[in-house]
């Protein structure tokens, strides 16, 4: 990779390569939705492409290919050399990603941002506060704008993570970034909107689902988040699978986490069991993300699961396995209609979740790594706003 190759520091991040004519890099944005495309503009778009599952032995299948049929197996925390062989299938836009770009020579992305921040209408407004936000704004919508034009996909926009407790302030964001988009012809069905998994949050989702706006809630942790946010109508409820591991490895006195122990079974791959079972017995339209991926056995583990984000690592151990096509035992769709039709719940798990019933299933685990997660996106959002106020006005514009 090119001296002008840079990672961005986050907390699950895809990377998307990009060039121009004179120089290539990639960039990484924190949640990838590389798999996830939109209903209506095109087809879904697996990891199994041939470049990409080609195996120098070809005595069978490649793992990838086989575990394509069940779930679409989404690159993590990918820096791909070749942007023709592995071009993106959509993308995130995010504080951190801006922070990236701004670090970088002329690029289409940077002149993006510094046109964003030359824009008449911010200079025009009244406060250094109002300007700021105008400016940030402005800048998500170009950089997404630009995004949109590489992926056929859909591009998720990330809400700031300060407003995660303020249901009116997100639907306003949102509906701004919307009108934003709007106005450089990127349509609602190209876009997601990113936003934390606080019961303020999940209203917001609700509201903003109803209009038609999608939403991709993450920081998802617990199962009343999950069973709350399917309820609002989220378009992809997003578990990290890894991190509730970790938090488990360390801690005690989580009844949710506590109880997965009991039966003996990890407690991320449980979430995501009962999840998964829970929105397709109940027939919600949510589509439900793994990410935090660790081993392949994860990935064996959820199989039938919409969208596995997985590490290079793992994808290229998956594409370089062969499976000979009578090695049927492998792969077992361990998530599917059938279980979710045969999966009990319990009379507490199928309430109408409100905010009394959600604050109180919320437990240590979802407490701790959800306000971690909300505080890595803040800080990021901060660190935007101190550079453009030290940028700004841009030079050359």
């Amino acid at each position: 990779m090119s001296a002008t190759s840079f990672h961005t520091a986050s907390l699950t991040s895809s990377s998307i390569l990009l060039q121009d004519k004179r120089t290539r890099f990639a960039l990484r944005s924190v949640t990838p939705v590389s798999a996830i495309t939109s209903r209506r503009s095109c087809a879904p778009i697996r990891a199994s492409y041939t470049d990409y599952s080609a195996s120098a032995n070809t005595g069978g299948r490649t793992e990838l290919d086989a575990l394509s049929h069940y779930s679409e197996v989404v690159p993590d925390t990918v820096v791909f050399d070749d942007f023709e062989r592995f071009p993106p299938t959509a993308a995130t836009v995010s504080s951190s990603l801006l922070l990236g770009i701004c670090s970088l020579p002329d690029t289409t992305f940077k002149g993006a941002v510094d046109t964003a921040l030359a824009d008449k209408e911010c200079y025009g407004l009244g406060t250094p506060d109002a300007r700021m936000t105008c400016f940030v704004n402005k800048a998500l919508v170009n950089v997404g704008g630009e995004l949109s034009k590489l992926v056929p996909g859909r591009v998720s926009t990330e809400v700031d993570a300060r407003l995660a407790y303020d249901t009116h302030a997100i639907v306003g964001k949102v509906e701004r970034l919307l009108q934003l988009y709007n106005s450089i012809d990127v349509p609602a069905e190209r876009l997601l909107f990113k936003i934390p998994a606080t019961w303020q949050g999940i209203e917001a989702a609700r509201l903003l689902e109803s209009e038609g706006i999608q939403t991709h809630m993450t920081f998802v942790y617990s199962f009343c988040q999950a069973a709350a946010a399917a309820q609002a109508g989220a378009s992809v409820i997003q578990i990290f699978v890894g991190r509730l591991r970790d938090w488990a490895r360390n801690h005690s006195g989580d009844p949710e986490i506590d109880a997965a122990l009991k039966r003996g079974e990890d407690p991320g791959l449980a979430l995501v069991t009962k999840a998964y079972n829970y929105i397709h017995k109940y027939g919600h339209k949510s589509k439900l993300m793994v990410a935090s991926i660790r081993n392949k056995q994860d990935v064996f583990n959820v199989l039938g699961v919409d969208y596995i984000i997985t590490p290079l690592k793992i994808l290229q151990a998956l594409k370089e396995s062969v499976t000979p096509d009578d090695d049927k035992y492998t792969f077992v769709k361990r998530l599917s209609s059938q279980s979710a039709a045969a999966y009990n719940f319990t009379d507490e798990e199928l309430v109408k979740w409100d905010q009394l019933s959600f604050a109180s299933g919320m437990g240590p685990a979802a407490l701790e790594l959800l306000a971690s997660g909300m505080d890595g996106y803040s800080n990021q959002a901060k660190r935007v706003e101190e550079l453009f106020g030290k940028i700004w006005p841009p030079p050359n514009v």
